[in-house]
């Protein structure tokens, strides 16, 4: 069966799984193996079953697993080559063969996906974002970015899900417990989208066609589920939008599968 689900998202770690067509990958590995072993058995699936691993960037919330669940179960890890180099020591050795190398911006094709890595911006090596096409199916996969730009936007548009970031309450950041330079680092073109921005993203993404959109990679600090999804949701109703009924909107679980859709 094809599946999307959002097997964990937070600043404590990340990871989504993806089959179609017999194909079945994880977007980042943010976890130890055995946790990330442990969610996918609640989709009911197993690590055994996947092909490969795409990697957005080298932080450890999106790459802590994937160095041993590509040796415990043989699987090609993708990333770009800035993201390869930076996380080389931490992911340890890995089989050559393992090793899958894309160029950000370009089209890659894995069975019957094709997707398209997009530049995000982020204080990381070189971070990416997905873009999947799968058949009549687009997905779109952004987190960690401080901004999302005009290529980023138009790349994003006209998705039928979207796993977007919406990181921090900008009042709360501000008023919150970080030290001034994490704030700035948050705030910053290089850190992380606050309920704000991505409930202005998506009034320019969205079409009103029934997409599905779940909001990710919430602080733990300086947010919660209750506030990210009123800010999005009354945003968007204000500009006309049936949040109720044009589109399916949630927030991502930080500790448990969910955000799980047949495609």
């Amino acid at each position: 069966m094809d599946k999307f689900a959002i097997l964990s998202s937070g600043s404590s770690g990340n990871c989504l799984f993806v089959e179609y067509k017999g194909s079945k990958i994880l977007i980042d590995a943010g976890f130890s193996a055995k946790r990330i072993e442990s969610l996918l058995n609640e989709i009911g699936k197993s690590a055994s079953e996947l092909d490969g691993i795409f990697i957005t960037h080298e932080h450890a919330d999106h790459s802590k697993g994937a160095g041993t669940l590509s040796r415990r179960y043989n699987l090609p890890i993708y990333a770009n080559a800035g993201t390869w180099k930076a996380m080389e020591t931490s992911c340890g050795k890995i089989k050559d063969e393992n090793i899958k190398v894309f160029d950000s911006n370009k089209f890659l094709s894995f069975g019957s996906m094709d997707i398209l890595p997009i530049r995000v911006h982020h204080d990381a090596k070189e971070p990416v974002g997905y873009v999947i096409y799968l058949g009549n199916k687009k997905i779109s996969l952004v987190t960690d970015t401080g901004v999302v730009d005009e290529k980023m936007a138009y790349e994003i548009k006209g998705s039928d899900i979207y796993y977007l970031e919406a990181n921090h309450d900008l009042e709360a950041l501000k008023r919150g417990p970080y030290p001034y330079p994490l704030k700035l680092r948050v705030m910053s073109n290089m850190g992380h989208l606050s309920n704000d921005q991505t409930a202005e993203v998506l009034a320019d993404a969205l079409e009103g066609k029934a997409e599905s959109v779940f909001l990710g990679h919430l602080s733990e600090t300086n947010n919660t589920p209750e506030l990210s999804r009123l800010t999005v949701d009354n945003y968007l109703t204000s500009l006309g939008l049936d949040t109720n009924k044009d589109i399916l909107l949630d927030v991502a679980d930080r500790h448990k599968p969910s955000g799980i859709i047949k495609l």
